[in-house]
């Protein structure tokens, strides 16, 4: 990591499934070093503004959303996410979308609560909501009650088949965008659970980039990444994906050079970034 590699454009506050406040996330950003941050909770906006109003000097706010979005592989809908940054967060049609997409996301949290209960496990709707405070309703907050109830004995054991893992036991699907009609909406990507032809026809969509540096990414995944990049002439992205302590990674584990961020910049067309 070189001296400009000072951008960390993936963090979720506690307006999604983070366990922090937006203002105390730009303290947080400001104190690990960082010169830029993109604020990217799941398919909502309204940490922006909390997150802008205490921005410290030298901070820049790169404002986001992660968008739930659906690709096929093998005949199957597979989720994978489609990071935006810089658009019009007054468009109506994009507004439509996240909405929708948070909507759906609560109906599938009660089924699952639904589900767990009938199944004699201790959760209650109400125990859930409480996790979730004031961010969304997901699978996060149904973990941590599965632990508080004593089902579990971590948050990591509820992501197995026989629990809330995709096309596990307790599984319920949401509805969710196609990621090329995502792209159209906001005209940017990163990678995930995609094949290379998956990669290629997003970036032929518009992909800005691929978040090669990530803290799932082992050296070898990072590195066939970075040459995927090259190849399909997208930029190699890195960051933390910060959830607070709710996943171990700091913020800055894994960054994003200023020159790509600044690329990335120039490129939007729909907002500019707040800089403190």
């Amino acid at each position: 990591m070189s001296a400009d590699d000072d951008a960390d454009l993936h963090s979720h506050s506690s307006e999604s499934d983070g366990t922090v406040r937006p203002k105390v996330l730009v303290r947080l950003a400001s104190e690990a070093g960082l010169k830029y941050l993109g604020l990217t909770d799941h398919d909502i906006t309204s940490g922006i503004d909390e997150a802008a109003a205490a921005l410290p000097s030298g901070l820049t706010l790169v404002p986001g959303a992660e968008l739930s979005c659906s690709v096929t592989v093998n005949d199957r809908p597979r989720t994978v996410h489609v990071l935006a940054y810089l658009f019009n967060r007054e468009d109506p049609a994009l507004g439509e979308v996240m909405g929708r997409v948070r909507d759906d996301r609560e109906r599938r949290a009660r089924e699952i609560v639904a589900l767990l209960a009938a199944d004699g496990h201790r959760v209650t709707w109400e125990a859930v909501e409480a996790l979730a405070g004031t961010g969304s309703i997901g699978k996060p907050a149904i973990a941590q009650a599965l632990v508080n109830a004593g089902a579990l004995p971590d948050i990591e054991a509820a992501w197995t088949p026989e629990w809330l893992e995709s096309r596990g036991r307790y599984h319920v699907p949401k509805w969710q965008p196609d990621a090329i009609d995502a792209i159209e909406l906001v005209r940017k990507d990163r990678g995930g659970v995609l094949t290379d032809s998956h990669l290629a026809t997003l970036a032929a969509a518009g992909l800005f980039g691929i978040e090669v540096f990530h803290p799932e990414h082992d050296a070898d995944q990072q590195l066939r990444l970075r040459g995927l990049a090259a190849d399909l002439g997208v930029e190699p992205m890195g960051s933390s994906d910060y959830h607070g302590d709710r996943k171990p990674q700091g913020l800055g584990a894994h960054r994003t050079s200023r020159e790509v961020v600044e690329r990335l910049i120039a490129a939007a067309s729909g907002a500019t970034p707040i800089r403190g």
